[in-house]
């Protein structure tokens, strides 16, 4: 595994932030995404505990820092691009601000396969004519 550096993270293309899907080290579950900024990453990897850019508030997030439900860090991995990380952390509590253990709890209806199969044929939304996977 190639190491990098936290100049190496291309935050301008998210202006200033890059999305942070969490992952539970134990189960390897999707916990949660979230969004970090630059100082954001720099906080997860000084303190060793997940720290996010809370978008609604405009300020650093601990995760767990009011709830408990923190999440130590094991490892910080970059995509490809540089403009994604994946926090492997040791969950402690729930990951969902619902109480649920993680965030994708719910499952997209299959509505929009209504929609898109009634595109024409050739559309690159449409598919194969009677196709039923989304």
């Amino acid at each position: 595994m190639n190491s990098l550096s936290i100049k190496q993270i291309d935050f301008k293309k998210g202006n200033g932030l890059v999305p942070v899907i969490a992952q539970d080290h134990a189960t390897g579950k999707v916990l949660m995404l979230a969004y970090a900024n630059k100082e954001a990453v720099t906080e997860t990897l000084r303190s060793g505990y997940a720290t996010y850019w809370s978008r609604s508030r405009n300020r650093l997030w601990k995760k767990g820092e009011t709830s408990g439900n923190l999440q130590p860090i094991v490892n910080v991995l970059v995509d490809c691009d540089g403009d994604g990380l994946l926090y492997v952390v040791n969950q402690q509590g729930v990951a969902c601000h619902t109480g649920a253990s993680s965030c994708f709890f719910r499952v997209l209806s299959k509505t929009a396969e209504k929609t898109t199969s009634r595109a024409p044929q050739r559309s690159r939304t449409g598919g194969r004519k009677g196709s039923q996977s989304l």
